[in-house]
């Protein structure tokens, strides 16, 4: 066998094991993907909402969270990371209307960053929980309450939750509809293998003792939320995810911002790799399986596009090469016995992994129950995610590479 084919053997491995992982994780823990238990207490909760250039949202979410219906919400902290909008005189008013409830601070001086106002606002929290959310995201009524049950287990220091595409009103806005659910249930099941690797922002729970005692979040990271938690796991405390526990973000409406999103989110997956790098095979579930699933996943990715590449070029230039000999030598550029109906055992295996990948999706969008007014993702929209979508990732993986080896690492937003 040439070395292609080794190549893309090992890769199919690779593909397949992580596949055939999580279908056996579902099949063992189905029953308990939506399940949450029932805090045994009322724990005091202290939210922190980041704001940054978000005045015509930041009102909307304060009162989501007034109006969350848990009544041990002891304080809601706004910081405002110097908005060049009125951000901050929104977050003002609603301090005057919610006196002793709602504070409204502005950071010394830009941060650059969502870790350095989220610090920030920690030192005003003194509550057990404490709850981190976006400006830009809306958690569904009950949110909180749902999710304080899985800190009856002294040993978890975060609850991470549910995070849906609230605006859907173009292509883009509904495949990532298509994808957050597929990431939705994805992250559940490394819940049942201890392997969580990120705590969204957009709606994020952590127990505050243990949130000091880690140093808070790494400024120095431009994924914050995936760092703390890997941090979390390499001092032996637990992350759950509550699947009830619901939260509406605000995604990227234009190609532009959806490509240097995910340049961000994968940047700052390069970062804590390197970061952790030590921590491979040992520090628990962080280094014997979250690390592996890392590194493994940005591998198939980037070597999945360039077998693809290879495979199109190559076929590309041998046909040109066929047919310009053939137009010369005045010989038929097609002949029947050149058509082959017996595909390669490769065929068969790419074949095989693509139908795992589609049953694995369908499963996964089948088990998210959504509020009514949310539109779903149809037929077309699945197609167009699974053929054309996901195409896009390879090339975000690439991109992100190459900006990391010439340290071009910033703050998208």
């Amino acid at each position: 066998m040439d070395f292609l084919t080794n190549i893309f053997l090992v890769y199919s491995f690779i593909a397949f094991y992580f596949m055939f992982l999580f279908i056996l994780i579902y099949i063992q823990n189905r029953k308990k993907i939506n399940w949450t238990p029932k805090a045994k207490k009322k724990y005091g909760v202290g939210v922190v909402i980041p704001c940054y250039k978000e005045g015509k949202t930041i009102g909307k979410v304060i009162d989501s969270f007034l109006n969350n219906g848990y009544d041990k919400i002891e304080k809601i902290v706004v910081v405002d990371d110097c908005s060049p909008d009125n951000s901050f005189e929104i977050a003002k008013k609603y301090e005057k209307k919610y006196p002793g409830l709602v504070f409204a601070y502005q950071t010394p001086k830009n941060t650059g960053c969502a870790a350095g106002s989220k610090n920030y606002g920690a030192q005003f929290i003194d509550s057990e929980i404490i709850v981190y959310g976006d400006a830009d995201s809306f958690p569904e009524k009950g949110a909180i309450e749902k999710a304080l049950g899985f800190f009856d287990e002294k040993n978890v220091a975060a609850v991470t939750s549910n995070v849906l595409v609230k605006n859907r009103t173009n292509v883009l806005l509904m495949l990532q509809a298509v994808e957050y659910i597929i990431i939705k249930f994805t992250r559940k099941l490394l819940e049942f293998v201890g392997s969580i690797y990120v705590t969204p922002g957009p709606l994020a729970m952590y127990r505050k003792s243990i949130f000091d005692k880690i140093g808070g979040f790494d400024d120095k990271n431009i994924t914050e939320d995936i760092e703390i938690t890997w941090r979390i796991l390499s001092h032996g405390y637990d992350v759950k995810m509550s699947v009830p526990s619901k939260v509406y973000a605000e995604s990227p409406e234009t190609f532009r911002a959806w490509f240097q999103q995910r340049i961000r989110w994968n940047l700052g997956g390069i970062q804590c790799i390197f970061k952790y790098a030590k921590s491979f095979g040992r520090k628990g579930m962080l280094g014997a399986f979250v690390l592996p699933f890392f590194v493994f996943s940005w591998l198939l990715g980037v070597f999945g596009l360039f077998i693809l590449l290879y495979r199109a070029i190559r076929t590309i230039i041998v046909r040109f090469l066929l047919t310009s000999y053939s137009v010369e030598a005045h010989t038929a550029i097609l002949r029947l016995n050149d058509i082959n109906f017996n595909p390669s055992i490769l065929a068969y295996i790419g074949i095989v992994l693509l139908t795992l990948s589609v049953t694995y999706s369908l499963i996964a969008l089948f088990t998210v129950k959504e509020r009514k007014e949310y539109k779903r993702p149809t037929v077309f929209t699945f197609i167009i995610y699974e053929f054309f979508y996901l195409l896009m990732y390879p090339i975000v993986l690439v991109t992100s590479g190459y900006k990391y080896l010439r340290g071009d690492i910033r703050w998208f937003k």
